[in-house]
């Protein structure tokens, strides 16, 4: 535990404007980002007595080794320049959201030549056109099954499409009315992106103009005795009304809006989000957070609108924002929402009417989240509290092990070997910083080896970076190798050490992992090893195992954590194995391309013909010249036979290997 008078600055240091501040730790880690109106009020603050200090607080002041800061020129820079850094380094200290699933969104792909209607998920991507998010995937197939029939817009993926264009016929879909086969020439690409673009109207809430225009069509069909055209219409406008009930009026003035609420306690807190446009919900979704600092209701709000609309540019920032809390002060934030939008933005707390009637709907949704994420989280929380103090009682550690890093080495019969290191936090897998290693020391199968390797290279690294932040004496530093260590401290690479590494194996191998610590001067992280015939767990210099019982949490984890290091292994080196049987000897001659090789295999229909083609035989191949012709026949007269192959099914002997 650090004493912040140690890294606190000098009086008149810190300077009395705008700006963001950054706490790190002893590894040079980002542990905090935050703003301030007036940087030296601000930082003064946390070096205070710490029994002033929120319990939360005090455990960030602790736990930091320095600060520094950024000078900016206004509130709204600072704001902008706090989001970038807490997306950048993602601190242990900030409130983090995270949606509690990947929700759906209707999606159109107007970046193509011919835009698609589809479900997406994920990050956003440029060029599309989004609505919702939506709870279910479902929903949003039913809509579209229904809208289909007046905007007959494509819905395949780019291989149907590009199947029916070469045969020249529609799928199902074409010959039933709901896509209109832009990929038989049906529809021009311009009719059918403006298709696409009236799909997006009425999706985002201007429907009343195309009722009026499909009533009109049908009341004049109707007048010319077209019934067949008119009773098509009646059902159009049928279909469009039943997609438009799926989401009822909330707003009667046809507002563009997004309501924010908040539940919270003392530990955590959920966000819930209601999309209105058009006086209709078209979306909603919902975060969850640890309250790892000292904020309220106002500091929620303002993290849940970074979070919300910090990648977003234009119509995506709806017109009003309405929330429980106001930010303090709000002008800075309501700029920056300003600013995204293009067009002013209303941030208001809705205080009568619908508005308010909605929000308080909104906030029973929140308190209905946050009570079932502590429901489910409750077991596991104990759950994985109890296993990490199972294990450092077993093990005799201080502590129990926040954060286990795991190793295990994977082969096949001596070739392609491979390393794998997975991290677990909390219990919790962190797939962000799983590493994957080639075993570069020595050729051949051994496991003891190939461990005192990889544990000496990742902590190598370790200590590279601690020299870097002058934490490592000159005495005490190590040739250390290249790497593409990221800098200022973000949380990524081999720059934060473990309290335990696990090693898949015995005794053999822990004792190859110690020594590789012993050898770089690391004194301060556990070893042990869980051997898979018994399960049991080996400590460095011990002759006799330690035996968890079969129903301790503490063994179940560790087990999860060689399991996974071994899964992220063997997908590794089935990887590079299945990359190197793809490589022939036609990938050795230079000058020849994928394109070139592709074309001699269909010339000749075979590597065995291609083998035995004469100089002028090859010159026959498009694109191959009299020199390139010479080459690929030196390359294959020197390259080895291949073994014949086998039909695994069969047994059967193949005489011919093609490729």
């Amino acid at each position: 535990m650090a004493d912040p008078s140690s890294y606190r600055p000098k009086p008149g240091q810190i300077p009395d404007s705008p700006g963001v501040y950054r706490f790190r730790d002893e590894h040079g880690r980002v542990i905090y980002v935050g703003k301030a109106k007036s940087l030296r009020q601000r930082l003064s603050s946390y070096f205070q007595d710490l029994a002033g200090l929120h319990p939360r607080t005090r455990t960030m002041v602790t736990t930091a080794a320095s600060v520094e800061w950024t000078v900016v020129s206004t509130e709204v820079e600072a704001l902008q320049l706090e989001y970038s850094w807490i997306k950048e380094y993602d601190p242990r200290f900030n409130v983090k959201y995270r949606d509690d699933k990947s929700y759906p969104s209707l999606a159109v792909t107007l970046n193509e030549e011919f835009p698609r209607v589809q479900v997406m998920r994920g990050p956003k991507k440029k060029g599309v056109r989004y609505f919702g998010p939506y709870a279910h995937a479902w929903a949003i197939r039913e809509t579209v099954d229904l809208m289909l029939r007046v905007f007959p817009v494509r819905t395949c993926s780019a291989g149907v499409f590009k199947r029916s264009h070469q045969i020249g016929r529609p799928c199902l879909l074409g010959y039933i009315g709901k896509c209109s086969a832009p990929c038989v020439g049906r529809v021009s690409p311009e009719e059918h992106r403006e298709l696409a673009e009236e799909f997006c109207d009425f999706m985002a809430g201007r429907t009343g103009a195309y009722i009026r225009r499909l009533e009109r069509q049908m009341h004049d069909a109707a007048e010319e005795m077209e019934y067949e055209k008119a009773a098509r219409l009646r059902d159009d406008i049928e279909a469009l009304k039943r997609a438009m009930e799926k989401n009822a009026v909330v707003l009667a003035d046809a507002t563009d809006a997004d309501l924010i609420a908040v539940a919270e306690d003392e530990l955590e807190a959920a966000v819930q989000i209601f999309h209105v446009r058009g006086g209709r919900v078209r979306g909603q979704r919902g975060w969850v957070t640890d309250k790892v600092e000292a904020v309220d209701t106002a500091g929620l709000v303002e993290h849940a609108l970074q979070q919300l609309y910090g990648e977003e540019q234009g119509d995506a920032v709806p017109k009003e924002v309405l929330v429980p809390a106001l930010p303090e002060p709000v002008g800075p934030v309501q700029q920056w929402l300003t600013e995204r939008r293009g067009a002013a933005v209303s941030l208001r707390i809705p205080q009568r009417g619908d508005k308010k009637d909605l929000m308080a709907t909104v906030q029973r949704n929140a308190q209905q989240a946050l009570v079932l994420h502590k429901t489910r989280r409750a077991s596991d929380l104990t759950t994985r509290s109890r296993a990490l103090e199972e294990i450092a009682e077993a093990l005799g550690l201080d502590s129990a092990p926040l954060r286990i890093e795991c190793f295990d080495i994977s082969h096949l019969q001596g070739q392609d070997v491979v390393a794998s290191m997975v991290v677990f936090e909390d219990g919790l897998a962190r797939k962000s910083e799983y590493r994957r290693f080639q075993i570069k020391g020595f050729e051949g199968q051994d496991d003891v080896r190939s461990m005192h390797e990889v544990v000496g290279r990742r902590f190598r690294r370790y200590l590279q970076e601690k020299q870097k932040e002058g934490e490592w004496s000159e005495e005490n530093a190590v040739e250390a190798e290249d790497s593409r260590l990221d800098d200022d401290g973000r949380p990524k690479r081999f720059a934060y050490p473990p309290q335990l590494v696990v090693v898949d194996g015995g005794q053999p191998q822990v004792a190859a992992a110690r020594r590789a610590l012993d050898e770089l001067g690391v004194d301060d992280v556990a070893v042990c090893g869980l051997a898979k015939r018994l399960e049991e767990v080996w400590l460095p210099g011990e002759d006799d195992p330690v035996v968890l019982p079969r129903t301790s949490e503490g063994l179940y984890l560790l087990q999860r954590v060689r399991d996974e290091a071994h899964r992220f292994a063997i997908s590794y080196q089935r990887g590079k194995r299945s990359k190197t049987m793809k490589t022939g000897a036609l990938d050795a001659v230079p000058g020849l391309g994928e394109t070139r090789r592709k074309a001699l295999l269909k010339h000749f229909g075979s590597v065995k013909r291609l083998r035995a083609a004469t100089v002028e035989e090859l010159c026959t191949a498009p694109g191959i010249g009299r020199k390139t012709a010479e080459t690929i026949a030196a390359a294959l007269a020197a390259a080895p036979a291949p073994a014949p192959a086998v039909n695994m099914a069969t047994g059967e002997i193949m005489d011919d290997t093609e490729e």
